[in-house]
């Protein structure tokens, strides 16, 4: 092994994800649809979308990040603690704390449970992280 293997971050081990099916399949459906608009944003949403455990619609999923929660997080860098509601672009309002789930904060935050962390990239490129306070739906 040479000093750089040593030196080197461990990859990046997403948390487990779980989205309800309607959902699942809204969410999908605007990855495809804003593709070529917002690329990056968009290929992450698909992303997590794909590794995201699907369950039916009548599950009960307390303390999960769903479109409409209220989530209390922390940016793990910065340590500022923030208030939002996950919803879809035409319902976002920053001035209300309305995050789209198509910003890269939305799409880390959708399907986290409460004191997960997802790391991801911003259109900058740097590396955020995120970990999920509390949740309410």
């Amino acid at each position: 092994m040479s000093k750089t293997d040593r030196k080197s971050k461990p990859e990046i081990v997403l948390p487990p994800i779980m989205v309800m099916e309607d959902e699942a399949r809204r969410l999908n459906a605007l990855a495809s649809s804003c593709a070529m608009l917002f690329p990056r944003v968009a290929h992450f949403l698909a992303r997590e979308m794909e590794r995201a455990s699907v369950v039916a619609d009548n599950s009960d999923l307390g303390g999960v990040v769903r479109m409409g929660s209220q989530v209390r997080y922390c940016d793990d860098k910065t340590g500022e603690v923030r208030d939002v509601v996950l919803v879809y672009p035409h319902e976002a309002d920053i001035t209300l704390k309305r995050v789209s789930v198509l910003t890269p904060v939305g799409a880390a935050l959708i399907g986290l449970s409460v004191g997960q962390a997802i790391e991801f990239q911003t259109p900058g490129h740097n590396k955020r992280s995120l970990t999920v306070l509390g949740v309410s739906n």
